[in-house]
Parts: C-alpha cells; structure tokens; sequence
C-alpha cells in the first residue's frame, strides 16, 4: 500500500503488516513557559536542517502548544528559501521571547477571580489570543503542516485532539471542522490543574459524529460542555496523535523524576506527589514503548530529552556544554510566569544542541550549516 511500511514481528518469522504513514512528524511536549522555549530552540535548528517545513504533523501538549500555536498563526507568512525560513526569528522565536518574559498564569487567576462572568480559563485563553495568537480560529490554521493541541477530557478521562479537519475524544465522537478559536485549543491544552483549569468548549450545537470504539456516544451529557484540562495528565509527550508516522522528532521537556525527602510524604504534600509519579511513570512508559517499537516497526526516531546528556549521542563534534551549566535547566519551573534573559537564552540554546545532536544522529544526511548557538550571549559551554 503506498504510503505505508511492513514491519518484521520482534517475536515470530511471520510478517507483521503495520501501517505507517509517509512524512515526518514532530512531538512538542508539556512543560510550561520552560517546555516552551526549549522547543523555540529546537524549531530553530530543525529549521536550518531544513527539516521545519517538511513536516506532516505537528502534536503538541501544554507549553509545547503554545510554541506550536505561535508556529501555527505565523506559518503562512514565514518565507521559505531553498526549504529553511528566513524569518522564523522575528515571526514566531521573538514573539514567543516576548510572552515568556511575562506573568500569565497569575494574570489569568486574577482576571478570572475577579469576574462574574469570565473563569480562569476564559481569561486565560483571552490572554494568549490577544498577546500571542493574533485571535486566530482553527479554520484559519493551514491544512499542512496538521497541527493537533492535545488537552485531556475531564469527563471521559482521555485525550481530546484539536485540529482543523476535526476535533475528537474517540470515547465520545468527531466534530469536523471545529469552529472555535485557536486560543481556546491552546488555553485547553495548557490548562494546569487545578489553577488554571477547565476550560470549557460548549459543543451541544455542534454536529457530533459517531466513530468506532465510542461508547459514550449516546450520552448526550459528554456531548455538550466539554470539560478540559492541560493534556499532559493524559499524554504529555503528546505522542498518541503522530505514533504511527514513519519519521518522528521528539522534543520533550518534560521534568525528570526526583527523589523527595519528608515533604514529599507529609500529608499536605501527597496529594501532588501522587501526581507527580503518575505522571513520571505514563510518561517513562510511553518513551520506552516509543523506543522498543520503533525498530520493529521500521521507524525512525529523533527523540531529545531536556534531561538527556548531549554526550549520550556519541557525536564527536556536538555542540561543547558543559554538565554543570545545562543540568540545572531540567529543574526550571514549569509555570507561565516571567523567565528572565539568562533563563531564555539557555533554553533555547539547549533546546537547539540537544535538536542539532539527535537529528544528525539519527537521520543521516540531514543537511545544514555547522550549529551556532542561537542565543551567543547564554553558550551553555
């Protein structure tokens, strides 16, 4: 079938036919105004690789949603030249600097305390439209690449993917076409609980679909006000949209697992510590089965991890970092509140060397001019 690849079965001789989509496709994980400019980075060296504007898909969770929803507005007018865009820096890395350096998620609390008729997630996605999105609608997005915001369903407990061909919850049904403003996907995407969360899409006038596997269909009740939270608590690596692509890139920013001392276990502070292990652990599964499955499926996967060791992909000539420096930046918070310069500059010049070095690491030939860090005044080294 054209467009698809078979796989040998790790387990058996006989052949395992796995269907695989041509193209390439790139994961932006979860992770606050951190995950955010770690990814700016990325996007910038994949740029230069000329890789950005081959892309199929583009799945995004959380903070990476936010550097997916700025690409998305900004994507029309980037000028493409022999396949790199000239100005992805003034159209979607300096716009992303700028809202970085701001206090949202406090801003967001406030405004919606405050307010009658406006919750927190109302004002959220008013900030984000206004200071970021441009007021963009998903109709108003390209059809290539596809770009999906993942948020995760209160009531059904599973992923809702927003696109502009659709938006799904594969226990409740498909919306086509959703009319309803990129601000609100990205608000719903990002939407940390329990601060910033829900956010709310009212869907009852919308023309649901039926689709195999949903069995919540007919419940009128998940059909109506939708209640959605940040799409980390179901998928944070926001990989479940774009696994079945023949090329991956995977940026993930996600926070690596710590040991806690008596805090941790005090009653006040179990609560979020169970989250944190549960969220540690889908995330870690999620990464393996990614990995394991990648060979027998005969895929190729570019995986870059801000906690990774840049050493680790035997690359005699990746950019020199120093451990000491870029370590601490795998414990950056994850809130959407002000980073300051130094903070910026070196997320996005890691972001960029992690990108640089898993690319030509695992997609040999990739063609681009020898890595310089984007942000010369914060060189990790």
């Amino acid at each position: 079938m054209q467009g698809t690849r078979r796989a040998r079965s790790a387990k058996a001789g006989d052949v395992a036919m796995t269907e695989l989509r041509a193209g390439t496709a790139l994961a932006l994980s979860g992770g606050g105004f951190r995950a955010t400019l770690f990814h700016a980075g990325a996007l910038v060296r994949l740029n230069e690789c000329a890789l950005l504007g081959t892309l199929a898909r583009i799945s995004s969770v959380s903070g990476g949603s936010i550097a997916a929803g700025r690409l998305a507005v900004a994507w029309r007018r980037l000028d493409f030249v022999a396949g790199v865009a000239t100005n992805l820096g003034p159209e979607v890395v300096e716009p992303l600097r700028a809202f970085c350096a701001r206090d949202v998620d406090r801003r967001a609390v406030a405004l919606g305390s405050l307010s009658l008729r406006r919750t927190v997630g109302d004002a959220l996605e008013r900030i984000y439209a206004e200071e970021l999105l441009e007021g963009a609608g998903m109709q108003s997005l390209p059809d290539a690449p596809r770009f999906v915001f993942n948020a995760t369903n209160l009531r059904s407990g599973r992923l809702v993917r927003i696109a502009k061909p659709y938006m799904a919850d594969w226990r409740v049904g498909r919306v086509d076409a959703p009319a309803i403003p990129l601000a609100r996907a990205v608000a719903a995407s990002s939407a940390f609980p329990p601060i910033l969360s829900p956010v709310t899409i009212d869907a009852r006038g919308m023309a649901w679909q039926c689709q195999p596997g949903a069995d919540l269909f007919d419940d009128p009740g998940q059909r109506g006000v939708l209640q959605l939270t940040d799409g980390g608590a179901y998928d944070n690596l926001g990989l479940e949209t774009i696994d079945d692509f023949a090329t991956l890139l995977v940026s993930d920013a996600g926070a690596p697992f710590s040991v806690e001392g008596e805090d941790g276990v005090a009653w006040l502070g179990q609560p979020m510590r169970a989250l944190d292990i549960a969220t540690d652990q889908a995330r870690a599964l999620r990464k393996r089965m990614l990995l394991e499955r990648a060979p027998v499926r005969g895929q190729t996967v570019a995986y870059w991890g801000i906690d990774t060791r840049i050493a680790d992909y035997g690359l005699p000539d990746a950019m020199p970092v120093r451990t000491e420096v870029a370590d601490p930046l795998a414990r950056l918070r994850t809130r959407l509140n002000p980073f300051d310069e130094a903070e910026q500059g070196r997320l996005i010049n890691w972001g960029y060397a992690l990108a640089d070095a898993a690319v030509r690491r695992f997609l040999p030939g990739t063609n681009g001019p020898a890595p310089s860090w984007p942000v010369p005044g914060f060189a990790l080294r």
